[in-house]
């Protein structure tokens, strides 16, 4: 692996060319169309990984505050001129409303402060109670999608208060062990992406299957891997490292995997993809959880492979 680079000056997240003077993000560099749940993690991506980031997260919370559904769930928004209208109900409530709260608390003296945010606090914890299988205990989508998916309630998991509140939801330690009880396949020696039954029958395909594979690694304070992390991580890569680098050519750039990959010492595949997916860097293949990667990885000293470099 190469050593790492000098830092790069880079500590304070840029997203200007994904927001507006009011404080909206879009998915896409100036792009039409506005997903909650891909600027909160995008947000809390940067929060985690030490980049600097706010007044962005703030003028945002204020922003989508307001448009907050009196269920405390949240529609994804398009513009319509110069507004921005609700056009569709998010893919899933569950993991929206807890990373929602997550980054509420990681501006701890703004929610202090503000009543607004407060009450949206709770009435975002009171809804996400209410999506609790008590059976399975798990988290289910929403009120109308009666089923689990894995990597929504591992972003449920990576959501950890002491504050009071959270008895009303399921304790953490609870919350990992079912998680591992209902989707790992002891045969297939793979997470599972949902608990519908059918799913079992369904071709495999990079999402949601390979990147529910690896997703755990993202948060490093769990117990879902219990095997050795760097070796699974390893055998993960090599089964789909190609495949990895070559998705923004069709699809997203998965910034998030390169993350993981500087997280377990893997400079090179970072530096990889910032060479191989970077080509999608300000085009359609590429979202703000993309561009909050990059950033996170040019604050750290890293800079793209070199041409000469094999990658795939």
């Amino acid at each position: 692996m190469h050593a790492i680079a000098a830092v790069n000056a880079i500590t304070t997240l840029d997203l200007s060319t994904y927001s507006d003077k009011d404080g909206a993000i879009s998915i896409q560099e100036h792009g039409d169309t506005i997903d909650p749940y891909f600027v909160l993690q995008a947000l809390l991506l940067a929060h985690d990984h030490g980049l600097s980031n706010k007044v962005i997260s703030k003028n945002w919370i204020n922003w989508l505050i307001v448009r907050q559904k009196p269920d405390a769930t949240f529609d994804r928004f398009c513009r319509i001129g110069p507004v921005w209208a609700p056009c569709k109900t998010a893919d899933a409530d569950d993991a929206l409303l807890a990373l929602w709260i997550r980054l509420l608390e990681a501006l701890p003296d703004d929610l202090k402060a503000s009543p607004t945010w407060q009450q949206s606090r709770i009435r975002s914890i009171n809804a996400l109670s209410q999506l609790i299988d008590v059976s399975r205990g798990i988290y289910l989508v929403s009120p109308v999608y009666q089923h689990g998916l894995f990597m929504d309630n591992l972003e449920v998991l990576s959501y950890q208060s002491t504050d009071s509140d959270n008895v009303k939801l399921l304790p953490t330690k609870t919350l990992e062990n079912n998680i591992r009880r209902l989707f790992w396949d002891q045969q297939k020696k793979i997470f599972l992406v949902s608990t519908q039954a059918e799913q079992k029958e369904m071709a495999s395909k990079f999402y949601p299957d390979q990147v529910a594979q690896i997703f755990p690694l993202l948060y490093r304070n769990n117990g879902i891997i219990t095997t050795n992390r760097h070796q699974y991580y390893q055998q993960w890569m090599r089964r789909h490292r190609q495949e990895w680098l070559l998705q923004s050519r069709e699809d997203f750039a998965w910034g998030l995997i390169a993350v993981i990959a500087q997280q377990e010492g893997d400079i090179e595949s970072a530096r990889c993809w910032m060479r191989d997916a970077g080509r999608a860097r300000h085009t359609p293949h590429w979202i703000v959880s993309d561009e909050v990667a990059w950033q996170i990885l040019s604050k750290d000293g890293l800079n793209p492979a070199a041409n000469n470099t094999k990658c795939l």
